[in-house]
């Protein structure tokens, strides 16, 4: 791969962090209106209509993805399916500073998988630098004050999966995006979502009668604007951005970019919601941001190496 391929999918893999990372914000202003499935619902509904509206592949194209749709589900079940879902139920039993910590765990989970059924390769030094990534991350979501007897162990397990199928979703991605274009995934992934929780939220409200509070979030304007940052930015375009990183770099080192979106919220509570920064956070930014440039470093000094 050349040097401008792989400077671009970085690009894309950091705006992916940087998207993700204020997202948080956004999430906090609908949960207010919205319960986490109608959140779901309404955010996958404005990205599929944003995707059928924009460059995305046309009704020809889908019904040629639809005829291949078995390849799609497995991956769309990990993500979005398993992944918000497990993490929304996870949230109800523990809370979010040992989910942070659970989830930090995604790119270990990746490398693992990436080497099992990718027979990727990761040196030494990348290992040790993702664990710092890691470790960083632990520490800012630790130091606060970690309440451990607050979560019971349904809760753990649930976001102990939900990390694992997003990793999962990084392995299986990178392989089919041998095959097919960002595009065409992103529109595929996006279109079951669209399909999955909206049937959910759907058979939610039908059963508890209140089919016709539906589209009631909409009536607060702040869900609306948060809505269409979730579904367009947060949705539609990090799943682009994501798979097209994915077509152009091995799993395991697009996984270490979403480290950065701890920074970009940390970064975002400061600048947007007028939150103070301790030592703990300017210590795990640092370390985080030295293992993804030491997992990236490594990979370009060997590249120029065999050059």
């Amino acid at each position: 791969m050349n040097t401008s391929s792989t400077q671009k999918a970085i690009a894309a893999a950091v705006l992916n962090a940087i998207i993700v990372g204020f997202s948080f914000i956004f999430v906090k202003m609908a949960l207010t209106v919205s319960d986490p499935f109608d959140t779901l619902a309404h955010r996958f509904t404005l990205s599929f209509l944003a995707a059928s509206l924009f460059t995305f592949p046309g009704w020809g194209r889908v019904k040629f993805g639809i005829s291949k749709a078995a390849v799609i589900i497995p991956l769309a079940l990990m993500y979005p399916a398993l992944y918000f879902t497990l993490q929304a139920y996870g949230l109800l039993y523990t809370t979010s500073a040992v989910a942070g910590i659970i989830q930090a765990t995604m790119p270990i989970f990746t490398i693992l998988l990436a080497a099992m059924f990718l027979k990727e390769t990761t040196s030494s030094f990348q290992k040790i630098s993702t664990l710092i990534s890691v470790a960083g991350i632990i520490l800012i979501f630790a130091i606060p004050g970690l309440s451990i007897s607050s979560s019971s162990l349904w809760g753990v397990l649930l976001i102990l999966i939900s990390a694992l199928s997003l990793a999962g979703y990084n392995v299986a991605a990178r392989k089919l995006t041998r095959t097919w274009s960002p595009k065409e995934l992103t529109y595929m992934i996006t279109l079951f979502g669209f399909i999955f929780f909206n049937g959910l939220s759907i058979i939610k409200h039908g059963s508890a009668g209140t089919l016709d509070q539906y589209f009631t979030p909409f009536q607060e304007p702040k869900f609306i604007f948060s809505m269409l940052y979730l579904g367009v930015l947060s949705s539609l375009v990090t799943s682009f951005l994501s798979n097209y990183a994915l077509s152009r770099m091995e799993a395991s080192r697009v996984s270490i970019f979403g480290s950065l979106s701890t920074v970009v919220s940390i970064l975002g509570g400061v600048l947007l919601l007028n939150e103070q920064l301790e030592w703990y956070h300017w210590t795990g930014t640092v370390m985080i941001i030295a293992g993804v440039i030491g997992v990236n470093w490594r990979k370009q000094v060997r590249a120029k190496g065999k050059a």
